[in-house]
């Protein structure tokens, strides 16, 4: 394992982000520390979405595999009218999405994904993660930067070549970047819960719920989410719906009641939902101004959340994460002895790739939450597509190779 401080990686984080830097840059050859302030692991979050984008890049890293017993490869995703939930557009995933895109389409639950990744740290002798520790503070020298860490028994400093913001959309190493907004409330709220498959596909949700696709249920102002987790034994609802702000948390346990407003109006079985399954959790959705600073050319970058936390409506913000640690690590060994150059080419790469994507979550938003005459043309070109051209449009975002690009 290399020593030298100038050959050492510093990764603040150990969410998705983080632990994918830390094996993309070990990768590459660098000896890595990865820094995160919690002191263990534990189930945060609820279900993921991992297009084919992200799954190509965890099959490099060899955690594809270690997840998939745990995930589910979905057979297809389904758009539904909240109203009527007949459907109302359609394209297949499973082996349609290899053949098309050479990666699978997975959900999974976010715990599994993490568990895999940070097996896939702990047996990797190039990193070194240091569990119950946060980033004091940060100084910038002509050998890279020191970190000094605040650890159960005092400060302690490590020296590296450069430091990696991997601390989510409510980052701290976002705020010492020049010239960079905080995050802002988006205006929506996602509510979720994980419910045992058998609840949802017997009884009085018989033929609502389906164990193999990711089914989007589409109302005025609000959607829901359906898709099979935990080798397909559980069901991930999430819900999008507009809401105040609460609390810089992942977990709010709150009063449903603007849930239930929300799927007054739906069919029966989606109506009852919210006070019949389970424990519902808020997460207020945050965004960080994509247009802000990702890094300090002495020797800081942002990545995923850190840098540009999007609202989920394109179910691509572990994705785009994953793909910005490829990138990020590819680069800082093609540039060895010029970070400035390989964190200049890193921002210049990855702008437009995000902005496309948060402006394809944007027309989703619109079109998902749609109501009266637009809803209706919604419904009616979504029809008379076929399911190939529905794929092709997906193809720039899905079939896309961040380790590849120059």
């Amino acid at each position: 394992m290399p020593e030298g401080g100038t050959r050492r990686i510093i990764v603040a984080g150990a969410g998705v982000a983080g632990l994918t830097a830390a094996l993309a840059f070990a990768r590459q050859g660098f000896a890595v520390q990865l820094i995160e302030r919690m002191d263990r692991f534990g189930e945060v979050g609820a279900g993921i979405q991992l297009s084919p984008n992200a799954t190509r890049l965890l099959d490099r890293l060899g955690v594809l595999n270690s997840l998939l017993p745990a995930a589910v490869v979905p057979d297809s995703i389904s758009l539904r009218s909240a109203y009527t939930m007949k459907p109302v557009g359609r394209f297949p995933l499973g082996k349609d999405a290899v053949a098309r895109w050479n990666a699978p389409y997975v959900v999974a639950h976010r715990a599994d994904l993490q568990s895999a990744l940070v097996a896939a740290v702990r047996r990797n002798v190039d990193i070194q993660l240091m569990m119950g520790v946060s980033v004091r503070d940060v100084a910038f020298h002509s050998e890279g930067v020191t970190v000094s860490v605040d650890m159960p028994g005092g400060i302690e400093e490590v020296k590296g070549l450069m430091l990696i913001g991997a601390d989510g959309v409510w980052s701290r190493l976002r705020k010492i970047m020049p010239g960079t907004q905080p995050e802002r409330f988006s205006g929506s709220v996602a509510w979720r819960t994980a419910v045992r498959a058998e609840t949802l596909t017997t009884g009085p949700f018989a033929g609502v719920f389906d164990r193999a696709t990711v089914t989007a249920f589409l109302g005025k102002q609000a959607h829901l989410v359906s898709y099979p987790v935990r080798s397909g034994a559980t069901l991930n609802l999430v819900a999008v719906t507009q809401g105040s702000q609460l609390a810089q948390s992942w977990a709010n346990e709150v009063d449903i009641t603007p849930l239930q407003t929300a799927f007054a109006n739906w069919a029966p079985p989606l109506a009852a939902l919210p006070r019949e399954v389970g424990k519902w959790t808020a997460w207020p959705l945050f965004t960080a101004d994509p247009k802000g600073n990702w890094i300090h050319p002495q020797g800081l970058a942002l990545i995923g959340d850190a840098a540009h936390a999007m609202t989920p409506y394109a179910a691509q913000g572990a994705a785009m994460a994953i793909e910005d640690a490829f990138l990020l690590a590819r680069l800082c060994s093609e540039f060895r002895g010029d970070m400035p150059a390989a964190l200049h080419r890193y921002e210049t790469l990855r702008r437009p790739r995000v902005q496309d994507v948060i402006t394809r979550g944007t027309f989703n938003k619109f079109v998902w939450h749609a109501s009266g005459p637009i809803a209706w043309a919604r419904d009616l070109i979504l029809r008379s597509r076929s399911e190939d051209g529905v794929a092709s449009d997906l193809d720039w975002l899905y079939g896309f190779d961040a380790d590849a690009i120059d």
